[in-house]
Formats: C-alpha cells, structure tokens, sequence
C-alpha cells in the first residue's frame, strides 16, 4: 500500500517556494537570519483538562518530573515492542493545558489513547492546510521562526529591549506590533532562536513588524523550497515511519484511523526495499532520542524499550556524499539512452512521504538514509542516515543507494539504481549546530 501510494513528498503549502533563491536563503541562516513560516504544515492538538498530563504521561517515553508550564519537550510516543509512533513538539501551554505541534501521527495516536482509556480530557485538533477541506486555510495560530547569528539582534530591535535569556526549550511571552506573542527558545538553525506563535488573525502585522526589524541584520524570509533543507544542516529526522502497520495488539487502532488519512495515504519511496514492514520501524534510540528516555515511569514500550537501551543497533549520522559520484549521476541528464540516475531535485531531494534509501558496506546492508539534500552552506549533498553502530565512526566510507526499484509513482522518472560513495560524518553536520545541542540544547528537550 505505501509503496503504490501515489502521494508525495510531505508539502509545505501557501508559503511561496522562495522570496529570493533558495542558495541565499540557507545562506542567511547560518550567517545573518532567516524568518521561518510554519503557519500550515504542522498538525496542532490541544490537550485539555484534569488528565491531560498523565495522558500524555502514559504515552510519552519521555520524564515528567519538573514539566511546567512554559516549558516544552521532543516527544515521540512509541508501540508497545518499543517503536516510534512519531515525532512532535510538546508544549505545556497552562494549567492542564498541552498543545503537540507536528506530523499527524502522534495526534491520532493520543486522541485514540483519550478515548479508549476513557481519560477525563477535551480534545481540540487544528489540522495541517493539506488537510483542510474545500475553502481558504484558516489555522487557529500563525507559527514563525526566528533563526540565525543575528536572531537575537532582531528580536531586539522588534521588541524595543533584548530579550530574556531562557534555556532551551523553555517559554515566555512577548509584545510585537503590539500583539501579545508566545515564544519557545528554540535553535533550530544551530543558532539561538525563538519560535512564535499567537491568533491567525494577527499573522500579517507580526510578521511585518519581525521583517522590518531584520533588515539591519541581513534577515531574509525562507521559502518551502528551501525549508525542507534546513534540516541536513540541524540533524532532525523529520520522518520516521508511524509503527503501526503490523501486529494484532494494533488491529483494533488500525481500524480505528480513517483509511484516507496521514498513516493510509503516506507514500514509501527509496532503495531500501523490504518485505517486511517491521524493517521500517525505528526505535527513539536508531533516532537520536535515547537521552530522552527515562524509565521513571510507566508507559506504553517501556519493557520493550529497555532492552533496547543496552544494546542499541544504530546510530545517527550525516552520510556526506561524494561529489564526484553525485555529479556522474547529475551528468546522465544530459546524455542519450535509458542510463540516466535518478534526478537530484535542489535543494531537498526527497520525493516520498517516507524516504528510505539503502546504506551498504562491502556489499551488506548496514543502514538506511531517511533524507537527502544540497547544502549550499557545506557546499556537499548530505543524508540524514541510521548505520549499525560498527559503521558509525566519522571517516567510515559507505555507499549510498540512490533510486527506487520498480517505482508505479508519479514523482520517479524511468532511471537506473545509482551507487554513490558517502563518508560517515557527525550529526549535526553544521559547525555551528553540533556545538549548540553539545552545550544543552538537545538534552535540555528531555
């Protein structure tokens, strides 16, 4: 079904594709800054009421000691063998009151959780512009991003004094245009950064007010083309596959999800192929998230999940992939015959809702790769992968599988299977990305 799915790649829609090009926009965040428009690609739920938090608790492999209000946390439920459901922001709003910011799969999973486990909660779902049906896109909150070396000079200027200093990941409230605005401490640029966020209807004249005060600094507004490539930068996976295609204690939540839904209609593209649909699944330490996890309480895969913790199998990395080998590949577009690769589409290269790409060592399959792209920055494509502990060893040399077996959809042209030469490299690949999550970033998201 996710193979012949003929969606593709997750879009980022009503935002233009670029305002100037997509070189200069990446180039802004890690050298001036860059305003992100997250308004419409994200699924928003609120959680509401006296069991919001054990709710959430119960489903999240994350601790909880010491959540308060005005902080937020990475929170990727998993199934019961350990597996992750998805991957959203959690941000603890009010008294009894949550709002999770993401793809759509971590949604469905707390609401079934709500309703079956009969938990005293009211649920409120904003969904994403492609879900919303017939109409103009109307969203309960607009949703920036402010990143970038000069970020907190823009902030400034916009606010009229320098902002407070909060630690990552935590919470306050500022005036801009005179709106009150909620702000996260985030650093998704590798850089010290807030996200914001306030009434819809308010959008226009925030928005404004942030570019006009940018202009000193060199601030540019990004794209949707260009967003997508911001992450080869950070190191977040943005699309690990939901882990719940398989199994009878699932049946029942398989059922339950509508068939024409995020989980139904998702599309399964790349050189990793398969049969077995549980080769997919991703545990939160294949993505990174092992510092997160804390059994202090209990919740759904905890058992599962430490076994996996003393003997984790993967490791994320950055594969930087051989420039020579990528310009052979590009060179086959301008040569006659039915031997041309896959085409390298910039700066994102992904065309699937689920990208999984085959990683091989001496001809063994020793990973995968979830997302690939151009960094105009690096000046190198890059992949965003998950190799066997033995192969993650910076200077490690790989071979990256581009292309799609037998493809039936839409978005993948006649090609070849393309093997590319790729070096093992450290996650965040960006300078400037790895020493601001080593100084807490991440770790201050548990």
């Amino acid at each position: 079904m996710l193979r012949t799915s003929q969606t593709g790649a997750h879009v980022y829609p009503v935002v233009p594709p670029e305002f100037s090009n997509w070189r200069d926009e990446q180039r802004a965040w890690q050298q001036t800054a860059v305003l992100f428009d997250q308004s419409y690609h994200m699924t928003d739920l609120y959680v509401k009421g006296p069991d919001a938090l054990k709710l959430l608790s119960d489903l999240g492999t994350n601790s909880f000691k010491g959540f308060q209000v005005n902080q937020a946390k990475q929170y990727a439920p998993c199934t019961e063998d350990g597996y992750v459901v998805g991957d959203v922001i959690l941000t603890y709003l009010d008294k009894d009151y949550f709002n999770l910011i993401g793809r759509p799969s971590v949604h469905n999973w707390v609401t079934y959780h709500a309703e079956k486990g009969k938990y005293n909660v009211e649920l409120e779902r904003d969904d994403r512009a492609a879900d919303q049906k017939g109409g103009q896109v109307k969203r309960k909150v607009y949703r920036f991003q402010v990143q970038g070396p000069n970020a907190l000079a823009t902030m400034e200027k916009v606010l009229g004094k320098k902002p407070p200093e909060l630690k990552f990941f935590h919470m306050t409230e500022f005036t801009i245009a005179g709106r009150k605005v909620r702000a996260l401490r985030h650093g998704m640029a590798g850089q010290p950064g807030f996200e914001l966020w306030g009434p819809y209807e308010e959008k226009a004249e925030v928005r404004n007010a942030i570019l006009e005060a940018g202009k000193d600094f060199g601030l540019k507004p990004v794209g949707a083309r260009t967003y997508a490539s911001n992450t080869l930068e950070s190191g977040w996976i943005p699309s690990p596959m939901p882990a719940i295609y398989s199994g009878e204690k699932l049946k029942d939540y398989r059922q339950w999800l509508p068939a024409n839904g995020y989980e139904g209609n998702a599309s399964l593209g790349g050189s990793f192929d398969s049969p077995n649909i549980e080769d997919y699944y991703l545990t939160p330490y294949d993505l990174g998230y092992g510092i997160f996890v804390k059994f202090d309480h209990d919740f759904i895969g905890r058992s599962a999940l430490e076994k996996h913790a003393k003997n984790p199998r993967r490791k994320k990395v950055t594969l930087a992939l051989h420039s020579d080998d990528v310009l052979k590949a590009m060179a086959t577009m301008f040569q006659r015959g039915d031997q041309r690769a896959k085409y390298f589409d910039m700066p994102s290269s992904v065309y699937a809702t689920l990208p999984y790409d085959k990683v091989t060592k001496d001809g063994k399959t020793i990973g995968i790769s979830t997302w690939v792209g151009y960094s105009s920055n690096e000046r190198r494509m890059l992949t965003l992968a998950m190799v066997d502990v033995e192969y993650a060893e910076p200077g490690t040399e790989v071979i990256f599988h581009w292309g799609e077996p037998n493809s039936v959809r839409p978005t993948v042209e006649p090609h070849v299977m393309t093997e590319i030469r790729a070096m093992v490299s450290p996650v965040p690949y960006a300078e400037v990305a790895r020493k601001s999550y080593a100084d807490g970033g991440w770790r201050a998201a548990q």
